[in-house]
C-alpha cells in the first residue's frame, strides 16, 4: 500500500482526521511489520482550540514539535504513564495535531497479544482480544510506539501511515473525550470513528 506523503498532512486538522479512519499506522520493529487500522480520531485546532496543548500560542519544550513540518509525529504521556500517539498536521507554524484514539489490529497481533498481556494471542479471551488497541495508551503499548518516536518522521520508514483498502463506511462525529476543562471546546463536534467497529474506545 502507498504511504502517504508530506502533502497529504499538510492540511487542515478536522479534514485529515476524517480521513485518517480507514488508513494503516505501520511500526516496523526488530525485523517485524506491525500495523493497524486506524478507526478513531480527535482533531485538535491549535490557538484557537482551548483543548489544544498550543492552545493561545504556548510554545513549550514539550510541544514545540507541533510548531515543525506536517507529517511528524507527537508523542505525549498521561498519568506519566500512558503514551499517546498523534499526528503534526497543517503548515509549519500552525501548531494543529491529530490525537489517533483507536485502531484494530492487523499484522502483528502476537507481538502485540505479548506487550499488552504477556500471552500468546490465541490466549486472550475476546474482551482482552478488544482491548489491544481500543484506546490511545492501549494502541502504543500493543504497536511499541513510545516517547522515543515524538517527532518522527512519518514520512520514514520506521512508524508511517499507508493508505488501506479502498471501502465504504460510515464516519460517526461526536465531541472529544476527557477535555473538560476546556470550557467551549469540550463540546465542538471534533471527534470521528467508523461506525460499527468493535474497537472504537467509547461509544
Amino acid at each position: 500500500m502507498k504511504k502517504l506523503d508530506r502533502d497529504f498532512y499538510n492540511r487542515d486538522s478536522i479534514i485529515v482526521a476524517k480521513e485518517l479512519l480507514g488508513k494503516v499506522l505501520v511500526h516496523e520493529i526488530e525485523g517485524q511489520r506491525i500495523s493497524a487500522r486506524i478507526i478513531e480520531t480527535e482533531a485538535y485546532m491549535g490557538v484557537v482550540d482551548k483543548a489544544a496543548h498550543s492552545y493561545n500560542g504556548r510554545r513549550t519544550k514539550r510541544v514545540e514539535v507541533m510548531y515543525g513540518d506536517p507529517g511528524i509525529s507527537y508523542i505525549f504521556m498521561i498519568y506519566g504513564l500512558h503514551c499517546c500517539f498523534n499526528v503534526v498536521v497543517n503548515e509549519k507554524e500552525i501548531p494543529q495535531a491529530i490525537l489517533v484514539r483507536a485502531v484494530e489490529p492487523l499484522e502483528g497481533k502476537e507481538w502485540m497479544a505479548q506487550k499488552r498481556f504477556g500471552k500468546a494471542y490465541e490466549l486472550l479471551t475476546k474482551s482482552q482480544r478488544r482491548g489491544l488497541t481500543n484506546g490511545p495508551g492501549k494502541l502504543c503499548s500493543a504497536l511499541s510506539i513510545d516517547r522515543n518516536y515524538n517527532g518522527a518522521d512519518l514520512c520514514g520508514s520506521v512508524v508511517f501511515i499507508e493508505d488501506g483498502e479502498s471501502e465504504d463506511f460510515n464516519i460517526v462525529t461526536t465531541k472529544r473525550i476527557g477535555i473538560d476543562y476546556a470550557e467551549e471546546a469540550k463540546d465542538f463536534p471534533w471527534r470521528f470513528y467508523i461506525e460499527g467497529n468493535e474497537y472504537v474506545s467509547v461509544k
